[in-house]
């Protein structure tokens, strides 16, 4: 089934409502608790910790921290990316196909805003159960990838042999070490980067949030009120970009 699904392309649908799936994925995963009461963190300290001989809750203690980590690295790569563009085109509607941006993360991976959209899904998973963090990361991989395949198909059509080359020589998803192409000399705009990915810097502080606390309250209501941020946000620029005719590049 998911081998069926990574092969097909996202819908119209699906591309226009991406952040409503992106928040469906997370609103149906936590949930899983009832279907599995062990918290994956919980479960792999417990499994960890006699193996390094170290105390449970320690581990325990260090992992949501790492996760925590993980979101603060995830919410940088985004930002890092949305400088790069205008807010409009990262939650436009519609494929944006105009010009080729090949500078900052876009030298590394094809898609740097997709593939923060998958660690996140991991970082967010240490405070599900095992259920909910196996589910959150194979939906957020798969959707990702189904709006990667829709988005590079339309960049073809549009851009011919200049996105032929450019997919040669950067991978689709996972990134580089190294860049895989000439910077174009594009600036970043870090303000309207920061600005687009309000929302995402409130998932990082809401595990950092319980990483300190282990406080579940705290967490979800600073997670909630992002959520609540993504959703509007999203919509007011992807309403913007209606009329406009920005820039553009392969996310």
């Amino acid at each position: 089934m998911v081998v069926v699904l990574l092969s097909m392309k996202a819908t119209d649908w699906e591309f226009t409502n991406r952040a409503l799936v992106f928040g469906l994925i997370f609103a149906g995963s936590f949930p899983l608790y009832s279907l599995d009461r062990q918290n994956s963190v919980a479960a792999l300290a417990s499994w960890l910790a006699p193996r390094i001989g170290a105390d449970p809750d320690h581990t325990a203690r260090f992992l949501f921290a790492f996760a925590a980590l993980l979101l603060v690295m995830a919410a940088l790569l985004r930002t890092w990316a949305s400088a790069y563009l205008e807010a409009g085109v990262v939650y436009a509607s519609t494929v944006k196909t105009e010009d080729l941006v090949a500078d900052g993360p876009y030298r590394h991976t094809r898609n740097p805003l997709y593939f923060a959209n998958i660690l996140m899904a991991i970082g967010m998973g240490a405070l599900m159960s095992r259920i909910g963090l196996v589910a959150a990361v194979v939906l957020m991989g798969v959707f990702s990838y189904r709006l990667i395949l829709r988005e590079e198909n339309e960049l073809r059509s549009n851009q011919g042999e200049q996105y032929q080359e450019y997919a040669k020589a950067v991978p689709r998803l996972w990134p580089s070490l190294l860049p895989r192409t000439v910077s174009a000399g594009r600036q970043p705009n870090w303000r309207d980067g920061f600005k687009a990915e309000s929302w995402y810097w409130g998932f990082a502080a809401s595990s950092i949030a319980f990483a300190i606390t282990l406080n579940l309250k705290v967490f979800f209501a600073i997670f909630g009120a992002s959520i609540a941020v993504f959703w509007v946000s999203s919509a007011v620029l992807r309403k913007k970009s209606t009329g406009q005719d920005p820039g553009s590049m392969p996310r």
